[in-house]
């Protein structure tokens, strides 16, 4: 297909996306959309559109950070452009320190004078390309950006700190401080003067903490019954609270390993600890064979497209395994790592590790995934895109002055009003799409996918459209409540490979426009390879 014929269908399609509604139009429809405002699910939590901020190549030094003195726009050292860009979307969480790099990291390096503190070798130095670039901050951190630095971060954009604890390289004491520091009243304690002497005489109010990262590999290589063990001692009934609600998250497991859920909540069950746990972490991450961000073909599109899809199935059976063990299911899922990881051939800079370019690909496993959260607002309460800024499915590209919005960014912006909105149930039918994977294998995919919410009588309505070439016409169906107006956003791509640069930011972007309403029922045109947010105003 070339580019010029998809932009041609691109621009038709978009242009007449939405026919007047009407049960007439009905038999123009090969799709069908039910949603269903009697039959709600639950709450969709904010902390589900949450963000992940680790000490991995380009992420904090040359994209969250800046520094006070920087000749770049910067809020106290914080890149101007990227706050401007989030506080739109609404962040509701920020995950921190790592990954990773949270079990090698030691609170006490972040903070006092910056002139003061320490240079650390990144847990990341080893990574091959890395290697002949000098000491750079990917390979030799310089601790500029610590906790206060972090929170006041968090809360230019208004969002909730969720910190990392080191549970592999630091004994409970270590935790036990970094809480004090964050959290004892002003003037209190040693560690509160310490925290004033940074800038911040009130204490933080941390309530998010995650009890180590991937304890199963890179957090210590545990069984899940030694994790079980350190778990208890850093979270003990002990742990001083400071007036701070705070919400506890054990280290899950990666993907759908089902024995170190069952394992771990055993052995918390035989000491009645679950109580002490707010949330189970789990992670995700989508990938094709080839690997490629930008020149894959249409193999390479649909592999990466199931794989993330993979995550439906991963939240129901992990949610069943946890039931067993916890049948009131006081334990909430939290995907605190997700995202789809291409190979590194398409960074912006070569110190920023791990980072990839965005297409409409990309925009799609967002939109599918946090279809998914929605569909599963019952189970899910935190999730933390992987990560931010310049690295694995990051929402925005930056280096030096230079700073531009991904497909993955928009997809954020438009599913925003999901956030604390309540999720229903939707029931959609449309044609699959099919296609031969890398070994001779047929496999296929639903034709739509989406999720509904509801909030003060307006109706929230996202869709994705996997198929590469075919769009869907959809007969929805409102069902329990009349429209009274419908305007559409779709984010879609001329060529499925283009991709916002630098000099062409604006290469993938939305669209709007203000359909023709009546009834209860409409029909819409979802163009191939898009994803869609209906705003529906709803009648009696």
């Amino acid at each position: 297909m070339s580019t010029c014929t998809r932009r041609e269908f691109v621009t038709t399609t978009v242009a007449a996306g939405i026919a007047v509604t009407g049960p007439r139009f009905a038999r123009f429809a090969d799709s069908r959309i039910e949603v269903l405002l009697d039959e709600p699910i639950g709450t969709i939590a904010p902390e589900i559109y949450g963000h992940f901020v680790e000490h991995l190549g380009g992420v904090v030094y040359d994209g969250v950070w800046v520094g006070e003195d920087s000749p770049i726009p910067n809020l106290g050292g914080v890149r101007r452009a990227l706050v401007e860009a989030l506080r739109p979307i609404r962040p509701a969480v920020m995950r921190w320190p790592g990954g990773c790099f949270a079990d090698a990291y030691d609170w006490r390096d972040g903070v006092g004078p910056k002139s003061e503190r320490p240079r650390r070798t990144n847990v990341w130095i080893d990574q091959s390309s890395l290697q002949g670039l000098g000491n750079v901050p990917a390979k030799y951190d310089p601790n500029h950006f610590g906790t206060n630095e972090f929170v006041r971060f968090c809360r230019l954009i208004g969002a909730e700190p969720y910190l990392a604890v080191n549970v592999r390289s630091l004994p409970p004491m270590a935790f036990f401080e970094w809480l004090e520091y964050c959290n004892s009243p002003a003037g209190s304690t040693s560690l509160a003067e310490l925290r004033e002497s940074g800038g911040d005489r009130e204490p933080f109010g941390v309530r998010y903490w995650g009890i180590g990262n991937e304890s199963w590999g890179c957090g210590g290589n545990f069984t899940p019954e030694e994790y079980a063990s350190e778990y208890r001692r850093f979270a003990t009934w002990s742990t001083p609270r400071y007036g701070v609600d705070l919400e506890f998250i054990g280290a899950g497991p990666s993907g759908r390993d089902l024995d170190w859920t069952r394992r771990f909540f055993e052995k918390m069950v035989e000491r009645r600890e679950l109580d002490r746990m707010w949330g189970w972490a789990l992670h995700h991450y989508s990938s094709a064979p080839d690997g490629e961000a930008i020149a894959f073909d249409d193999t390479a599109w649909y592999d990466l497209l199931a794989s993330a899809d993979r995550m439906e199935e991963i939240v129901a059976a992990q949610w069943q395994v946890m039931g067993e063990l916890d049948q009131e299911h006081r334990v909430k899922i939290v995907v605190d790592e997700w995202g789809a990881w291409h190979r590194m051939t398409t960074n912006v800079d070569p110190t920023h590790l791990f980072g990839q370019q965005s297409t409409i690909r990309d925009a799609l496993v967002a939109g599918l995934t946090l279809d998914t959260f929605n569909r599963h607002a019952d189970k899910v309460a935190m999730a933390n895109i992987a990560q931010l800024v310049n690295c694995i499915q990051s929402l925005f590209l930056a280096h030096e002055d230079r700073f531009v919005l991904t497909p993955t960014y928009h997809v954020f912006s438009m599913y925003a009003a999901h956030q604390g909105a309540t999720a229903v149930r939707v029931v959609a039918s449309a044609p699959e799409a099919h296609w031969v994977d890398g070994e001779d294998r047929a496999r296929s995919i639903w034709g739509l996918s989406g999720s509904a919410s509801v909030r003060d009588g307006a109706l929230t309505l996202t869709v994705t459209n996997p198929h590469l070439s075919e769009s869907r016409e959809a007969e929805i169906a409102i069902r329990g409540g009349s429209v009274r107006s419908v305007a559409a956003v779709t984010l879609v791509a001329g060529d499925v490979h283009d991709h916002n640069t630098f000099d062409a930011p604006d290469i993938v972007a939305p669209v709007r426009t203000r359909l023709q309403p009546g009834g209860s029922t409409l029909v819409h045109r979802f163009p191939a390879a898009s994803v869609t947010k209906l705003e529906v105003t709803l009648g009696a």
